[in-house]
């Protein structure tokens, strides 16, 4: 029973969830300490931090289970991933289905610890289906790293909405602050998919898969990952100047130099003729980036 628990969450990398998690919880934040349109001083709550916890838990590892039995035809002939745990046999697919339909579930029922404010349970459905679509996007679009940041983008803006329920519907352009900071979510993940993407240019164009490394070629598709982070970059640092009720401040600026400073180390290790530090780009990099975001835009607000 417990391997078997182990086997489904190595199968969905469970401990990714720190790509997307960090930049839920800065949101958190941000939306505790930002001036309301009602006037409602929101402060820190166990409970919202619970519910932004479980819901992108549950959320994240449904997508991944699903995303696994969807592609696992495509996993099994790559030998890149032959050895993932489906087409390996490790895990079955009943198990995956019944993964996803579980945590799918925990996702729509955790929603209901922000009551009053409805809108999470309401847009619970079409969150779930804008993640469960990205596994197919591959299959038509060139554009399917664009609809993984739009996946994650949705962390910020969703936990922002929990948060602020009522300050939103009061003010729709409350969510100007969320949307900015997920438009950099999207840039960010868009490019370092693109980055890991490379990997596959030559198994998508032969099997009919859609990426930006097979249609653009390595080259020019590391091109195009480096003009993502560079708008990374403008978007997160154009926060504290845009928003300056926020009260981001001089640790905020300081840091934005050190995320300029990974994001180039990320592109300076990953090269058209060497794609052999990729994970390290992928995995360490990254983690870098989301964790550091939430450490330094948490202390910057909450205790500088």
């Amino acid at each position: 029973m417990i391997g078997g628990i182990r086997r489904v969450l190595d199968m969905i990398r469970f401990s990714h969830t720190l790509f997307a998690m960090p930049f839920a919880g800065l949101a958190a934040v941000m939306a505790w300490v930002a001036p309301t349109p009602d006037g409602i001083d929101r402060g820190i709550r166990v409970r919202d931090l619970a519910g932004v916890l479980v819901c992108m838990v549950a959320a994240r590892s449904a997508a991944m289970a699903f995303n696994r039995i969807v592609d696992r035809r495509f996993d099994a002939a790559n030998p890149r991933t032959a050895g993932r745990h489906l087409p390996a046999g490790l895990v079955s697919a009943r198990s995956a289905a019944a993964f996803t339909i579980g945590s799918a579930s925990l996702f729509v029922a955790s929603t209901l610890v922000f009551l009053p404010n409805v809108l999470p349970i309401v847009l619970a459905a079409p969150v779930l289906a804008v993640l469960f679509v990205y596994s197919y996007t591959k299959r038509f679009t060139s554009l399917s790293h664009f609809w993984l940041g739009f996946s994650l983008m949705l962390a910020p803006v969703a936990v922002w909405i929990a948060v602020r329920g009522r300050a939103v519907s009061a003010d729709p352009f409350d969510l100007a602050i969320p949307l900015l900071l997920g438009l950099g979510v999207l840039f960010w993940v868009a490019g370092f998919d693109v980055v890991y993407a490379c990997q596959d240019a030559d198994f998508d164009r032969r099997s009919k898969l859609h990426s930006l490394p097979a249609r653009l070629g390595v080259p020019a598709a590391l091109r195009l990952s480096a003009a993502c982070h560079l708008a990374t970059v403008g978007l997160f640092a154009s926060l504290p100047w845009l928003f300056p009720a926020l009260g981001l401040g001089a640790l905020y600026h300081a840091a934005m130099v050190g995320l300029a400073g990974l994001l180039a180390y990320e592109h300076w290790i990953v090269r058209p003729d060497d794609l052999t530090r990729v994970n390290l780009a992928f995995f360490h990099v990254n983690v870098a980036v989301s964790c550091g975001m939430l450490a330094v835009g948490s202390a910057d607000l909450l205790w500088i």
